[in-house]
């Protein structure tokens, strides 16, 4: 199987802390992106559970009949 490839134009400071980090972690620089991507990836997946929970409620909560969460709230204060 064959990978593309892309050529990328990063600020020569840039490129020079990247460089730096996979040097102290004994990689090159595209397995250093790799392994960043893959966690940015992570944590937004990670993430997503309490925004479809809050989804969930707000739903039922409009089946329920309440318009306003906040000043359903406030009623039960």
């Amino acid at each position: 199987m064959t990978v593309g490839t892309v050529t990328v134009k990063l600020p020569r400071d840039l490129y020079a802390r990247l460089d730096t980090l996979a040097k102290q972690e004994r990689t090159d620089v595209v397995e250093l992106l790799d392994r960043l991507a893959a966690s940015a990836t992570a944590s937004r997946a990670e993430g997503e559970p309490s925004t479809m929970a809050f989804q969930r409620i707000l739903a039922r909560a409009t089946d329920l009949g309440v318009s306003d969460l906040a000043k359903q709230h406030d009623l039960c204060i």
